[in-house]
């Protein structure tokens, strides 16, 4: 896979977590709900951040990255949340797409090889993803019946 086709899946996951995210954020609920609210709403706005960065480095490597809507759901692999969740289905479903994104940013890092600016791009995202993770399962791992 070519670097444009890695930046534009990435671009594509970034945009399906952003929109994830905004779901969490206005249908989250229980006795967390204002620190998952605030946390959502920050995770959100962090990834949506990125898929300008994302986008412009294709444009850097005189590529084309994703502009139509419709393509965003074709290119990426993360799916995109569906259905009435609990909060606890939240933050797993969460969770398991930034597995996805940090296994495929190691992967679109080395690929990159000696392109230095779309592996610090891609190393510095996978810092991003394995920092929302960590926290998301911190909130999750305790058992303490908080989430729901």
């Amino acid at each position: 896979m070519g670097m444009v086709a890695a930046l534009n899946r990435q671009q594509a996951n970034a945009l399906v977590l952003f929109l994830n995210y905004k779901k969490y954020h206005w249908l989250t609920f229980g006795p967390l709900f204002r620190d998952l609210h605030l946390l959502f709403e920050e995770y959100g706005t962090e990834l949506l951040t990125s898929i300008d960065e994302l986008a412009e480095r294709s444009l850097m490597l005189d590529g084309q990255p994703i502009a139509d809507p419709a393509d965003y759901l074709t290119k990426a692999t993360v799916a995109p949340s569906q259905g009435a969740l609990t909060v606890a289905q939240m933050v797993n479903e969460a969770i398991a797409a930034h597995e996805v994104v940090i296994q495929e940013l190691h992967a679109d890092a080395a690929a990159a090889g000696e392109d230095i600016g779309t592996a610090d791009l891609f190393t510095r995202l996978v810092q991003t993803h394995q920092k929302q993770r960590w926290f998301l399962r911190e909130v999750s791992r305790k058992g303490d019946g908080l989430i729901n």
